[in-house]
C-alpha cells in the first residue's frame, strides 16, 4: 500500500511571502486563540480542483491571507511553470541571408518594433530583389549589413529579440 504524502504547503502574504510547510496536524484552525478570526475565501474552480484553499485570518487585529495546499501538488507545478518559463524566454531570432547576393534595401533600424511577415531587407541575386521578412514579432537588436554589402548564404543580417 502506497503511503499518501499529506503535507501541506502554508503560503502567508507579505513581501517576500512567508512559505512554511507542516503536518495537517501542526494547523489549527478550529481551536486556539479565541480573539483569532479565520475565514474561508473564495477560490476559483481551477484553485478548487488543486486543492488550493484561501483564509484571512485576524489574529489581535493584524490581518493577512494564508493559501493552503498540496506540497507535493505545489511543487509538481512549480517544476512544470519553471519548464514553460523557460521556454517562453526571451529567445533573440538570427535572421539569416537566405541566398547570396547583394544588400539593397534595409527598412528597419535598431531598435524598431518588427511584427510577423514585415519586409526587413531585401538581397539581389540575379537581377531580381528578395525580400527577407522577419519570423516573428519583436525589437531589431542588431543589424549586421548595410546597403551595397555582398552576403553569402547563412550569413547573419539581423537579430530580432
Amino acid at each position: 500500500m502506497a503511503v499518501m504524502d499529506t503535507t501541506l504547503r502554508v503560503t502567508i502574504d507579505g513581501e517576500p511571502p512567508t512559505v512554511v510547510e507542516l503536518d495537517p496536524a501542526e494547523l489549527d484552525l478550529d481551536g486556539g486563540d479565541p480573539g483569532a478570526l479565520v475565514e474561508i475565501i473564495a477560490t476559483s474552480a481551477s484553485e478548487a480542483r488543486a486543492g488550493i484553499r484561501r483564509f484571512r485570518v485576524v489574529i489581535d487585529g493584524w490581518a493577512f491571507t494564508a493559501t493552503v495546499e498540496s506540497a507535493r501538488l505545489a511543487g509538481l507545478r512549480e517544476r512544470a511553470s519553471r519548464g514553460t518559463s523557460a521556454s517562453s524566454a526571451h529567445v533573440s531570432q538570427h535572421i539569416r541571408a537566405p541566398i547570396p547576393g547583394r544588400v539593397v534595401r534595409v527598412w528597419v533600424a535598431a531598435g524598431d518594433r518588427v511584427e510577423l511577415g514585415q519586409r526587413l531587407l531585401a538581397i539581389e541575386a540575379m537581377k531580381m530583389e528578395n525580400e527577407v521578412r522577419a519570423t516573428g514579432a519583436g525589437v531589431v537588436e542588431a543589424v549586421a549589413v548595410a546597403v551595397g554589402e555582398t552576403v553569402e548564404l547563412g550569413d547573419e543580417l539581423m537579430t530580432v529579440g
